[in-house]
């Protein structure tokens, strides 16, 4: 009965998950607010031609507004079968392994491809073990499946990580980061193993300066309204998903699950392929 308990209680710790009312503290005095630069008036053309930028790097699309193929014809992934086969039977049950978000979502991108969200955070240690799982998933994903990563900003440090995540996203993207998954990487390796919390302006350059960012590149970015733009899509598409916990995940802005949900990590990612292959038969 002893051996019982322990494996119970050994479970329920490994499937936990990081809640808005359960954060880490954040060290007061090295918390920074995340700058939102306001355009002059002088500047006005420049301004618009930068959110036109913003906006298509990062983009809610609503559903209803973005399907152009009639309502009755299906997605079809690299992986399925176009043949005609006989009625699958699903492993997993709503309600108790995955949540239906009714109404259905608007998503990060267009609907030519099946979109799976992760919501996380930096300093959240079930999201850090979540991470050789979720990235192995998305090396190997079919095509059709589009993977994105959606930051929690539930308090100020929060906020931090999350414009540290848009910002190395946009300089990779510039070329003025090398590898965006091993920065990716290394800022959760720093806040975990390391004991940096990356939470001033010092202590977050010198993380970019060591992958080869000039402070230059990395204040012009820091401060750019494009990071701003990717940081408020964000926000909204977490309160619409109603994330309290994180890792959590969502697909096609139409179903919520996590790994305790699901049973496991492992399961998870089950979970994951037989939510894609739901919205594909559609």
């Amino acid at each position: 009965m002893r051996k019982h308990l322990i494996w119970f209680v050994a479970v329920l710790f490994a499937l936990s998950a990081c809640s808005k009312e359960e954060q880490p503290e954040a060290v007061a005095e090295e918390a920074a607010t995340v700058e939102t630069p306001a355009p002059d008036a002088t500047a006005q053309e420049a301004a618009e031609a930068t959110e036109e930028a913003a906006e298509e790097t990062l983009e809610v699309v609503e559903e209803s507004a973005s399907v152009e193929e009639p309502a009755d014809e299906a997605i079809v992934l690299a992986l399925a079968d176009t043949d005609e086969a006989p009625a699958r039977e699903w492993k997993f049950k709503e309600g108790e392994h995955y949540f239906r978000l009714v109404p259905t979502q608007p998503t990060v991108g267009g609907a030519d491809k099946i979109e799976v969200a992760e919501s996380f955070m930096y300093s959240c240690p079930h999201c850090f073990t979540l991470e050789p799982y979720i990235n192995a998933w998305a090396a190997n994903k079919d095509p059709g499946v589009r993977f994105v990563r959606i930051p929690a900003m539930w308090n100020q440090a929060a906020q931090m990580h999350a414009q540290i995540y848009f910002t190395q996203d946009i300089l990779g993207r510039n070329g003025h980061l090398q590898d965006p998954a091993a920065f990716h990487n290394a800022v959760f390796e720093e806040y975990h193993r390391r004991g940096n919390r990356l939470t001033s302006m010092a202590s977050i350059r010198a993380l970019f300066n060591r992958y080869g960012v000039s402070d230059e590149e990395f204040d012009k970015t820091w401060k750019s309204f494009e990071v701003n733009q990717m940081m408020r899509v964000a926000g909204d598409l977490f309160r619409r998903y109603n994330i309290t916990s994180v890792p959590a995940i969502v697909v096609n802005g139409k179903y919520r699950t996590s790994a305790a949900d699901a049973g496991g990590y492992n399961e998870l990612i089950e979970l994951i392929d037989e939510l894609i292959a739901r919205e594909g038969l559609r």
